[in-house]
């Protein structure tokens, strides 16, 4: 097992080396920086200074190199660039060091603040809102689908797929629209719910107040999709435990319909199940962009739309490698949970 997550882990590097290589190229000739940061009020010897700054005056390739050793957790890096760039991690060696660092993503052009601490900062609020929606839509979807299942071709199984493919059919910015306004303006004096609002409310008299019931609304809007795929891969899974000769052994043995299901045929129709789930896991850290906005919500995704609607390209580029390392880190997560969850799938 531990040469197979080496493997992906070497894989996932070359993909993400790949995608540093379009992420800096892709945003190429979209204005000057040395403009966007300054503004147009910055005079011609200001902007060389800053061209001169941020490496413009270089080759391609060399800013290309530049960027790369900048992102890379490993790299080299002088004394000064070390004291300028306030670059965070282990350092070896004398005017030239060798680096173990985090990420450096450079600094945005607009609030001039590190790159990489604007993302963490909203990245926790990115990840509850992936996770409430993902536990919603894993919980109920595993349970309608074997509702569905169990129930074949009655009216429950006929409910749950037509359920299904309306979730499937609904994109999650039309969804967010819908429910922000029937649930938080419609409905709001009965929901208690509010059109936006984030995970953490801050004024100056309560300070930093946690705010649970403005996760609802997007949390749902999110979780519509998944839930749709997720009960009908469990539906299909199902059917074809079902129908085995195991099952029909187990029911001899005189055990009762819910053993049955939950724990011998469930278990062995959760591989497609936990695809899904991870990948839309893994989608939805990517994927939350407009439901933040819509909602209100500080997580990556609105820090990501405000950047482009200001060009502010640095916390698009780590906004984007930042998305693509966690889909990563949840594929290689997602192959572990197989050998765990079915012991017939051998990791290598």
């Amino acid at each position: 097992m531990f040469k197979s997550i080496t493997k992906k882990i070497i894989y996932g590097l070359l993909v993400l080396a790949g995608v540093v290589l379009l992420v800096f190229f892709l945003f190429q000739g979209f204005g000057d920086p040395a403009r966007l940061v300054l503004g147009q009020s910055g005079d011609a010897k200001t902007m060389q200074n800053i061209r001169k700054e941020l490496a413009l005056d270089q080759p391609k390739w060399k800013q290309f190199i530049n960027y790369l050793n900048d992102v890379s957790p490993v790299a080299i890096h002088s004394t000064e660039e070390i004291k300028n760039k306030q670059l965070k991690g282990f350092f070896i060696g004398g005017e030239n060091k060798l680096a173990f660092k985090i990420p450096y993503l450079r600094r945005s052009y607009q609030t001039k603040k590190n790159v990489g601490e604007v993302l963490l900062d909203a990245l926790p609020n990115t990840i509850v809102l992936a996770l409430a929606a993902m536990l919603f839509a894993t919980v109920i979807g595993i349970l309608l689908g074997v509702l569905a299942a169990v129930k074949q071709n009655t009216w429950m199984d006929t409910s749950a797929v037509f359920t299904s493919i309306l979730g499937i059919s609904a994109p999650s910015f039309f969804m967010g629209i819908i429910l922000a306004y029937l649930f938080g303006f419609v409905l709001s004096n009965y929901t208690g719910l509010q059109m936006t609002g984030s995970l953490y409310d801050i004024d100056s008299i309560n300070g930093k107040a946690l705010q649970l019931k403005n996760l609802i609304l997007p949390a749902l809007t999110l979780g519509i999709r998944p839930l749709a795929i997720i009960t009908q891969l469990t539906r299909s899974a199902m059917l074809d435990v079902l129908s085995m000769d195991y099952i029909r052994t187990a029911y001899a043995k005189g055990l009762s319909k819910i053993q049955v299901v939950f724990k011998h045929a469930l278990r062995n129709a959760l591989n497609p199940v936990i695809t899904a789930i991870t990948g839309w896991f893994a989608e939805l850290l990517a994927g939350a962009f407009f439901v933040e906005y819509i909602f209100g919500w500080n997580g990556i995704g609105k820090i990501t739309v405000d950047a482009l609607e200001k060009l502010d390209f640095p916390v698009v580029m780590g906004s984007v490698l930042i998305t693509a390392t966690f889909f990563i880190l949840v594929n290689i997560a997602a192959d572990v949970l197989y050998g765990v969850v079915d012991p017939r799938v051998k990791m290598g």
